[in-house]
């Protein structure tokens, strides 16, 4: 859409999806999950634009609820119940991604008694009600994201989701003679994750969860072709990953780095290390999820080839 504000003023254009056109305002989701209003007295042209082809260089085509569901199953909440199509999820408030509703269709009910069963489910857990509503991609949910914004919902942070080939980063020239993989974790794992106050039964069953879990550590203080010693296990890694293994798919999440030891390839060697286990177990794809104002992250996945596919973003009830 292109609007115009004044004579003389310069035109804007607004791309997104059209949630509604009431009482002479147009209302565009974008695809960071934004809405725009435009007066239509503004309004100077506007055309469909199609939706970007799911297809992507050496990445198996995908739908977003294909790839939605399968970043679910690598954050397994502690416990679930449907509404319908939509999964309310939680883990004692361990990752937005375990502790929010993911509407996957038909809730089965008017809206906004979906909504309020899920205050209330949250709320008897003693946790915010969020829900995770994606958008950028064909079959998003542009419009859920503008009916929950009419009701006073918040969005809080949006994430990216990325995908990639899988081979060319297995295919890295990377030190990764430094890293560890273990299908569980330990103490100095956790010590370096660092993303919740304690890390009680709740943490470790939603870290451990899904189809085939790789754990990566390169050890403190390791060299090239050292392993570690005795006291890998309770010594803070220099750098850690997780990887799910899922089918074709391969996941990477809880990339972490010491900030001493930055910029030394570190990050690069745990992926290179967890694909090139992912390959040797049948998959062919990788996909990631990385937060909007993670620049560094960002540049790294830029880096690795990982393109956007679509963005979620987490609305909390008011």
């Amino acid at each position: 859409m292109s609007g115009q504000g004044a004579q003389g003023a310069e035109f804007t254009d607004t791309v997104g999806v059209l949630t509604s056109w009431d009482h002479g305002v147009l209302s565009i989701t974008t695809k960071r999950g934004e809405s725009v209003r435009i007066a239509e007295s503004e309004l100077v042209a506007g055309k469909v634009v199609p939706a970007a082809p799911a297809r992507r260089r050496g990445v198996p085509a995908t739908s977003f609820e294909e790839l939605a569901q399968v970043c679910a199953r690598a954050w397994q909440p502690v416990e679930s119940e449907a509404l319908g199509d939509w999964r309310l999820r939680a883990a004692q408030g361990f990752t937005r991604r375990a502790n929010s509703v993911l509407p996957l269709g038909d809730p089965g009910v008017p809206l906004d008694e979906a909504l309020r069963y899920a205050e209330r489910w949250y709320g008897g857990r003693g946790l915010p009600a969020y829900v995770q509503v994606a958008t950028g991609a064909e079959g998003t949910q542009e419009r859920l994201c503008a009916e929950l914004e009419e009701r006073g919902w918040r969005r809080e942070v949006t994430t990216e989701v990325r995908v990639g080939a899988l081979a060319p980063v297995g295919d890295l020239d990377a030190d990764v003679a430094r890293v560890r993989l273990d299908r569980d974790l330990d103490e100095g794992w956790l010590s370096r994750y660092q993303r919740f106050e304690t890390p009680g039964a709740h943490v470790l069953e939603v870290l451990r969860g899904g189809p085939s879990v790789w754990f990566a550590s390169v050890p403190a203080g390791t060299s090239t072709g050292d392993a570690g010693g005795e006291s890998a296990a309770t010594e803070v890694p220099s750098a850690i990953g997780r990887c799910v293994v899922d089918g074709r798919w391969a996941g990477f999440m809880a990339v972490e780095v010491d900030p001493a030891h930055r910029r030394e390839g570190l990050a690069t060697a745990v992926m290179t290390a967890l694909a090139r286990r992912a390959l040797d177990e049948g998959a062919s794809a990788a996909w990631l999820q990385v937060e909007e104002d993670n620049e560094a992250a960002r540049a790294l996945y830029d880096a690795l080839g990982f393109t956007v596919h679509h963005r979620y973003h987490h609305f909390r009830s008011a």
